[in-house]
């Protein structure tokens, strides 16, 4: 029998350069990497969305919109992939379903295939009408699980959970597993489970980071459970925060009933051309490689160096310890949310606000609303004195109504105050950036003309770098002579290699 053939999503032109380097990379560091990327032979290329929306027009002075097009022009053989976050689009808060639905249909035209549709808090109907509107313009909806630990988080009910996505139109299941969490076991038994109950020839992706150092062998369970596709990033962009090895995974595999089919000299090119880039990127690094902490503290790398930041800023920089023990306090009070964009941000810095103010003596605006329900519901039950302390802040009522229900048609309104905005070109991805990011479209839109920002490393400052490295380094070959003044005379002195 022949093996069975894995496919392979290529994480390295988006969640791999946000994991490791803050989002940084510029578009012209990738595209000649593309035409590789677009004949090894991956199942899809994820390049688009999460946070690269944001730093596009925030650090790098791109337009998002080009980036997407110049993917589909130099990538027209792959289906291309973004993460998008339900209601919440690409922005933090939720949006009108008419903005969500002309978000959709502009990425469609701009080039996108896949779209991983995702909700911080795993409430399905925070995800149904995004989904609704990938199928209605005729392009792949993936419904996605995040994975997190907590006494409520079980594999029955993520089992429960896909069952939703599925009823709801998704063409596949993707498992998140963003914090490196998914141990070999759960991986296991959380697809075989949903293939049990919904079907052999229901398609499951599985996307781990590595922070932890257990998820590669995650992977692998995950295959012989019965997994379709799993995510990794070449080589030169992986691990830490980030992921696993494609190489890695294409060796793993030799030898076994499986195989990925993926062109390994298109493989080294891609490698090598990312080995090339990354160095201009360092200053953004993380310098996490291997962190088992995790598992107990359930801390994400990006929200932990977030909290650093926040306790720094507040001359408290040692009560790191403190706040990484209220994270799991906080997350329980709240219903066991997932830690991801946005309630990972929203959660940890309410744990810093409790452990420098006493425990919610002072509530964020934003985690006023999540014990409020207007993120959405969580699978527990929120600390009902936590929500009459959010209830008495915010002077809101407690709902449980899908959040957007309560949004009013918000189109009109962005395209007026978007047309106002100096070098707005009319277009309806304009009026969606500005939609996204209110408060930095303004100046993006009117400097957008000047050209990308170069905030990595030019390839002069590498080179002096690269120099002094290797003049710091080179053994001395013979004698060097100094000239040294002393009580007004000057002496030669010669020293010898001993």
């Amino acid at each position: 029998m022949s093996p069975r053939t894995i496919g392979v999503t290529e994480v390295a032109l988006r969640d791999a350069h946000q994991s490791l380097m803050a989002t940084r990379m510029a578009l012209e560091d990738m595209v000649d990497a593309c035409a590789d990327i677009d004949r090894a032979g991956y199942w899809s290329v994820e390049c688009w969305g999460g946070a690269t929306y944001d730093s596009c027009i925030r650090f790098l002075n791109e337009d998002p919109w080009q980036r997407l097009r110049t993917f589909r022009e130099l990538m027209p053989n792959s289906r291309l992939q973004m993460l998008l976050r339900g209601q919440n689009l690409l922005g933090y808060r939720h949006y009108e379903d008419m903005v969500v639905e002309k978000f959709v249909e502009k990425s469609a035209e701009n080039g996108m295939d896949v779209f991983r549709v995702f909700d911080a808090l795993n409430d399905p109907r925070n995800m149904a009408h995004a989904m609704a509107a990938v199928k209605k313009v005729g392009k792949h909806a993936q419904g996605t699980i995040c994975y997190t630990i907590s006494p409520l988080h079980t594999t029955e009910g993520y089992i429960k959970l896909a069952g939703q996505l599925l009823d709801m139109g998704a063409e596949s299941i993707a498992l998140k597993d963003m914090a490196a969490l998914l141990q070999p076991q759960p991986a296991y038994d959380i697809v075989r489970g949903i293939k049990e109950t919904y079907g052999e020839d229901v398609q499951i992706n599985v996307h781990c980071h590595s922070t932890t150092g257990v998820t590669l062998v995650s992977l692998m369970k995950a295959i012989e459970a019965g997994a379709d596709v799993v995510d990794t990033a070449i080589s030169s962009m992986s691990l830490g925060p980030g992921h696993n090895p494609t190489e890695s995974l294409v060796a793993m595999l030799e030898g076994t009933d499986y195989t990925t089919d993926l062109d390994m000299d298109a493989l080294l090119r891609i490698r090598d051309h990312f080995a090339a880039v990354r160095p201009k990127y360092k200053e953004f690094e993380s310098a996490t490689l291997v962190d088992t902490d995790i598992f107990s503290s359930q801390i994400p790398g990006g929200m932990l160096s977030n909290m650093e930041s926040q306790l720094r800023a507040q001359g408290a920089g040692d009560r790191i310890r403190e706040v990484m023990a209220e994270v799991p306090l906080v997350k329980a009070d709240a219903g066991h949310p997932p830690l991801v964009t946005p309630s990972s941000q929203i959660v940890g810095t309410q744990a810093v606000f409790n452990v420098l103010m006493g425990r919610y003596k002072v509530l964020t605006g934003e985690f006023a609303d999540l014990m409020l329900g207007y993120y959405g519901e969580c699978l527990g039950e929120r600390n009902p004195e936590v929500v009459e302390i959010a209830h008495a802040q915010t002077k809101k009522e407690p709902i449980t109504e899908r959040p957007a229900d309560l949004l009013e048609p918000e189109w009109d309104k962005l395209v007026a105050e978007a047309s106002a905005l100096d070098g707005f070109d009319g277009s309806d991805t304009d009026v969606l950036t500005y939609a996204m990011f209110p408060s930095v479209a303004p100046g993006f839109l009117a400097s957008r003309d000047e050209g990308p920002k170069n905030v990595g490393k030019t390839p002069e400052q590498l080179k002096a770098e690269a120099t002094s490295s290797s003049d710091a380094g080179r053994a001395v070959q013979g004698p060097i002579t100094y000239k040294v003044s002393l009580g007004g005379r000057e002496n030669t002195v010669t020293v010898e290699r001993a």
